[in-house]
């Protein structure tokens, strides 16, 4: 069974719960081969709005491929036209021919393969000759158009792309292949994503796009990752997202949540939500709907000394220490839980010194060996030799991310049990509401 992104990029967002609250956040899944797109279709009818057409207006989005990037390719693929602020044009590239992009000074210079160069002041703006066609970013094929913009340390590359495209994109490499069982679990995702990019819609102005393609938002792979159950899903839940008192909401999500969900403020301070509330994730059966994850149940060992070495690492940017003062660890202990049972306080006792460590910077902390954060912050220690010296540290632990919101293994779980995706992000999103944009 494929995995999630959400569980290739747990760790990563571990990083970023101090810095925002509507962020979430990945690798991507397996390229499907590019296929030719689908018309637009309308999407099924949900009683109490209107029925929509396939041609009804989507916002657009700008997305963050590279930022700060010594250079990048464009081309490999279809006939690309370059153009400069104005529009006019000052390069065609030709079907297959890959031109190299720098910002030395922060002056554009697009090389060609035969080693010669362009130079243009200012944005640029690159387009398929044929419409319809991608554009080949690093190997990667989007659609839309794609801009090249000089930033303080090199390269800036946006895609341009329309919000469903987008969210197919997303859909796809966060949830991989997946068999038509799942389909529920998908469309669950597309209105999910889709809330996110709309909630989060110029998050990143000051950089001059919207969202990152990466971990810091949701992972997008353009063209090359969509998958034809991922488009399936998005045009089925086309203009579909989650509102409380008309806003769009606050749409977390993770891979695994071990069988019951966090409350919002658990792990971000300010996600006081009503539909942020702690559930429990089962089925009649009393069975976790996430239990098919491989990332249900874990764990994670340290010797002492790796226990030392991992925290001189790790602890000084959390409790304010130097890592020469980080020594002999006599013991570690969970001095609180929140009300999910995750960890909300970590005690470091370090001769004289007691460390003391938030449930949201515990994953950053007790990093296993592969330097990646622990998986999730839901988890019970062993510890030996406490008190004196600790020789041996283990860690027993469920689910795979923050716990916030949509759980995307819990999510096909509920698929496979029947539930459509209507009942699913009622579940994970208590209270909000399901609406249609267009």
């Amino acid at each position: 069974m494929a995995t999630t992104a959400a569980e290739r990029r747990a760790g990563a967002v571990a990083c970023l719960l101090a810095l925002t609250v509507a962020g979430i956040v990945v690798s991507c899944a397996p390229a499907a081969p590019p296929e030719t797109p689908a018309p637009q279709q309308a999407p099924e009818p949900v009683p109490g709005y209107p029925a929509p057409t396939a041609e009804s207006a989507e916002p657009a989005l700008r997305i963050g491929l590279a930022v700060g990037a010594a250079s990048a390719t464009i081309g490999g693929g279809a006939a690309l036209t370059v153009s400069d602020q104005g529009g006019a044009q000052i390069a065609e590239i030709a079907g297959a021919e890959t031109w190299q992009v720098s910002a030395p000074g922060q002056t554009m210079r697009l090389a060609t393969p035969s080693g010669k160069s362009v130079g243009a002041s200012g944005v640029l703006a690159v387009a398929a000759q044929e419409s319809g066609q991608p554009v080949r970013v690093n190997g990667r094929e989007y659609r839309g158009e794609v801009e090249l913009v000089p930033d303080r340390t090199g390269v800036t590359v946006v895609n341009r792309v329309g919000l469903e495209s987008y969210v197919l994109g997303v859909v796809s490499a966060e949830m991989g292949r997946r068999a038509s069982e799942d389909l529920e679990a998908l469309r669950a995702q597309s209105v999910v994503s889709r809330t996110y990019a709309l909630r989060n819609r110029g998050r990143w102005r000051a950089s001059g796009f919207d969202l990152y393609a990466t971990v810091a938002d949701q992972v997008y792979g353009g063209l090359g990752a969509e998958t034809v159950e991922a488009r399936e899903a998005v045009n089925g839940t086309r203009g579909m997202i989650l509102t409380y008192g008309g806003q769009p909401i606050d749409a977390f999500f993770y891979s695994t949540c071990g069988g019951t969900t966090a409350e919002g403020t658990e792990v971000f301070r300010a996600a006081d939500r009503p539909y942020l509330r702690s559930i429990a994730d089962v089925g009649p059966d009393g069975a976790a709907y996430c239990s098919i994850s491989p990332r249900f149940r874990w764990r994670e060992e340290w010797t002492g000394e790796g226990l030392q070495a991992t925290l001189r690492r790790t602890l000084p940017s959390v409790a304010g220490l130097a890592a020469s003062e980080i020594g002999e660890v006599r013991d570690v202990w969970i001095a609180r839980r929140t009300p999910s049972g995750r960890v909300g306080e970590l005690v470091v006792a370090l001769g004289g010194t007691d460390a003391r460590v938030s449930g949201p910077a515990v994953r950053q902390v007790l990093r296993p060996a592969s330097g990646e954060p622990l998986r999730s912050s839901a988890f019970t220690l062993t510890t030996t030799g406490a008190g004196r010296r600790v020789t041996r540290l283990v860690a027993d632990g469920g689910g795979a991310g923050h716990g916030v919101g949509f759980c995307q293994w819990g999510a096909v779980g509920r698929s496979r049990a029947g539930q459509d995706y209507r009942q699913i992000v009622a579940a994970y999103y208590p209270g909000a509401q399901l609406e249609r944009l267009y």
